[in-house]
């Protein structure tokens, strides 16, 4: 059976730091080219990064130079290093395949707010 389990969210002031995991399951985890997304409130899901299953990686615009995605190929765990958030990054992030073609996590709650 195929699960995604984000955790790491939470309430974090402007210019702080998050650090996200997904924890994989049922899947051949070191082969698959993942990726981070994320939903706002209001807004449709967007793709944050994504990471290859040799360790390349590739960011969104708005969260280059801020955001580091990395994987445990033995823990079939992806990361998100989250730095300088800011308040816009506020939302509910998932981990996928780039694909997109696995079920759905919970997702995790970022909240950036003073």
């Amino acid at each position: 059976q195929v699960q995604l389990v984000e955790s790491g969210g939470g309430l974090v002031q402007p210019g702080g730091s998050l650090r996200l995991s997904c924890a994989a399951s049922g899947i051949t985890f070191r082969f698959y080219m993942m990726a981070w997304f994320r939903q706002a409130p209001g807004k449709q899901r967007e793709f944050v990064a994504h990471i290859t299953s040799g360790g390349n990686t590739n960011y969104a615009d708005s969260v280059k130079g801020r955001f580091t995605i990395s994987r445990d190929n033995v823990k079939n765990t992806l990361y998100l290093q989250m730095n300088s958030l800011k308040s816009e990054d506020t939302a509910v992030y998932y981990c996928n395949r780039v694909a997109q073609n696995l079920p759905w996590g919970q997702g995790t709650q970022v909240t950036v707010s003073s």
